[in-house]
């Protein structure tokens, strides 16, 4: 069928903010008309433009395009090279990423729901909007693939052929060939450097595809299978979520506003902890500097979550990666997906990715096995792979599962031995042997492929998640499988801390590590040979560590009875740290060091408190491995402390 400008207006008329089956509809018949032949080049423009603008919901913009298109051409229309916007090239190239990381995952969801009419519909869509503004614009490549990639997902929809197997295959590879052009369009390729991306054996291959009528493919030789969360919610009201109205904003204009709104935040915490508005009987100055301090908190949190986006574009990345691998492995993986809405800084977001690559090929090339290993052994033909996320605790939780074969720790040992990175004959817990495959350049893969083998990846991983301030753990059980849990803070801009005070000197300790803080009894302490002074609290032994030693700080109170005790924890260690005073919670805005001052072991980076001074914030986890004896000849001295 084809459209016209009036069937474009009547849709508008008809069309009201929020009714976005109607826009969706109006969309497509912009973007067929913005590609036809017939309608003169600049007129096409502003269809395009009204394409755009549709997802939007722009309706004075579309009113006016649509009516200034209607109009005939006043004279001789430029040649439509000369009248492209480098603007309208950005839009293409942003909106078509988008739609295509959305035809991506409805086609994974397809190799397990073959019948699923929307998920088809999502990805016919994306494919048809692609062709014809990339029509419109030229970008003859990219529509010819567009084209035919649109034609195969017709068939499927019309039940010509069936999703899977070949025809899954070369849908996702049309994905991929797309991006890639897209990026091309982006950056064009340089003379004489890498070439043009070609992809006539795709195309040749999307024509020739089975005839009519064969019913080609197999969802069931499918080598991946991806199933939603138990309690995903209905397509529908997915869409409903996804709809709401939005205005893309540079990201660093946003990053711009999220630091000025935390230096906002320490102007106002100076004034507030002012001496002359404290000694003063200023009570309604301070009434109005209390009623800021609130307005303050709210634009930053508010700043915050505009910086929070969901994890479903790396969990979607990683759950492409698995089928891939699995197909070349020939294993089989059933890939469950939980917690995709789950929301984390975007930064984090971005330096996340790499590990979850890493746990993911490791997992399907190391953990799983293939189909018939996994018959032996009793177990299902095709391997589990969970991969959820949530908040617990004010932290974001990751958890890579899978039901493998688990991690041999007699293979472990006997490589690091051999490796030299343990002596031999020394006690050492199964944790402390699974965490050895973070070394560097460790690894017991008896053959090496271009996926994993050569310990170049685990150490990545470590690196990469405790420079967000996140922890890894690992739990495996042999023949069960392996477990990897990433705990990362919400955003690494702000920090919720307690302000402690240690002989002269202030230290943040994030609330997130705290557990509780109390005095002891003298009777409560005492010695344990080989492991150093010990306290008890609820009938638990706690190892004691004593931060003015840990720091080098003279003029600290000594004994315990008379100070407190702070119980932080970082998973399974739990230690009570001795501090002379609790100042109050702060919620402090993070910053680096910087290499003036350099790294300072125990700590992960400094804030300005409120009298302007500097407040070194504690790292729980290492200031836990000193206290058990690592890392010792690396506090020593007065660099642990700044004014």
């Amino acid at each position: 069928m084809r459209y016209t400008i009036d069937d474009a207006v009547s849709l508008l008329m008809q069309a009201e903010p929020g009714d976005h089956a109607t826009i969706r509809e109006l969309q497509d018949v912009l973007v067929q008309l913005a590609a036809d032949v017939a309608i003169p080049p600049d007129t096409r423009a502003m269809l395009a433009a009204a394409a755009n603008a549709a997802g939007r919901d722009a309706f004075d913009d579309l009113r006016r395009l649509i009516s200034a298109a209607a109009r005939p051409p006043e004279s001789e229309p430029e040649p439509v090279d000369a009248m492209l916007d480098a603007s309208l090239i950005g839009d293409f190239i942003t909106e078509g990423r988008e739609y295509l990381d959305s035809a991506e995952a409805a086609l994974l969801h397809l190799e397990t729901n073959p019948e699923d009419t929307e998920s088809i519909n999502t990805v016919f869509r994306a494919f048809h909007t692609i062709k014809g503004t990339s029509g419109f614009l030229g970008l003859d490549a990219i529509t010819s693939l567009a084209h035919q990639a649109e034609s195969l997902l017709s068939r499927i929809r019309d039940r010509e052929i069936r999703y899977g197997g070949h025809s899954a295959e070369l849908a996702l590879r049309s994905v991929d060939a797309l991006k890639v052009l897209l990026d091309e369009v982006e950056a064009p390729p340089v003379p004489g450097g890498v070439p043009p991306f070609d992809c006539r054996d795709l195309l040749a291959a999307l024509e020739h595809l089975d005839a009519p009528g064969a019913m080609a493919g197999d969802p069931a030789g499918s080598p991946l299978h991806v199933q939603p969360p138990v309690h995903d919610v209905a397509p529908a009201e997915r869409r409903s979520d996804r709809a709401e109205a939005s205005v893309r904003v540079r990201t660093e204009r946003l990053d711009k506003l999220i630091d000025m709104i935390g230096e906002l935040v320490i102007a106002h915490s100076m004034i507030a902890e002012d001496e002359t508005l404290r000694s003063t009987a200023m009570h309604e100055l301070a009434r109005k500097v209390s009623h800021a301090g609130k307005i303050v908190r709210e634009l930053q949190d508010l700043s915050m979550g505009m910086r929070m986006v969901p994890l479903k574009g790396p969990f979607q990345k990683v759950t492409r990666l698995a089928r891939d691998l699995a197909h070349r492995w020939s294993k089989q993986v059933d890939v469950v997906l939980d917690g995709e809405d789950t929301e984390i800084d975007r930064n984090l977001v971005d330096v996340l990715s790499d590990p979850l690559v890493h746990m993911v090929r490791n997992a399907v090339d190391h953990g799983l096995e293939g189909p018939d290993e996994r018959l032996a052994a009793g177990k299902p033909a095709a391997g589990r792979l969970a991969i959820a996320a949530y908040h617990a605790g004010g932290n974001v939780v990751v958890e890579i599962r899978d039901d493998g074969r688990g991690l041999n720790r007699d293979k472990i040992l006997a490589k690091a031995i051999a490796s030299g990175i343990v002596a031999a004959g020394l006690p050492i817990s199964d944790r402390e042997i699974y965490d050895l495959i973070f070394a560097p350049g460790f690894s017991t893969a008896d053959v090496v492929t271009d996926i994993s083998g050569r310990g170049v990846g685990m150490d990545v991983v470590r690196r990469n998640v405790e420079a967000m301030r996140g922890r890894i753990e690992i739990d495996s059980r042999p023949g069960q499988g392996t477990q990897f849990i990433i705990r990362l803070p919400l955003t690494l801009a702000i920090t919720d801390g307690m302000l402690v005070r240690v002989g002269t000197e202030r230290y943040i300790v994030p609330t997130v590590n705290i557990q509780v803080s109390f005095r002891p009894e003298p009777a409560a302490r005492f010695t344990v040979a080989g492991r150093g002074e010990m306290v008890t609290l609820r009938g638990d032994v706690l190892p004691l560590v004593r931060l003015h030693r840990v720091f080098g700080i003279a003029g600290a109170e000594e004994d315990p009875s008379r100070a407190l005790l702070m119980v932080v924890g970082d998973g399974a260690k739990r230690a009570a740290l001795l501090v002379d005073e609790l100042l109050g919670q702060q919620q402090l805005v993070a910053k680096s060091l910087g290499e003036g001052v350099g790294r300072v072991p125990g700590t992960s980076g400094g804030a300005i408190l409120g009298d302007g001074r500097v407040g070194l914030i504690l790292d729980v986890r290492e200031i836990l491995d000193i206290a058990r004896g690592k890392g010792q000849r690396d506090v020593l001295g007065p660099a642990a402390r700044v004014a």
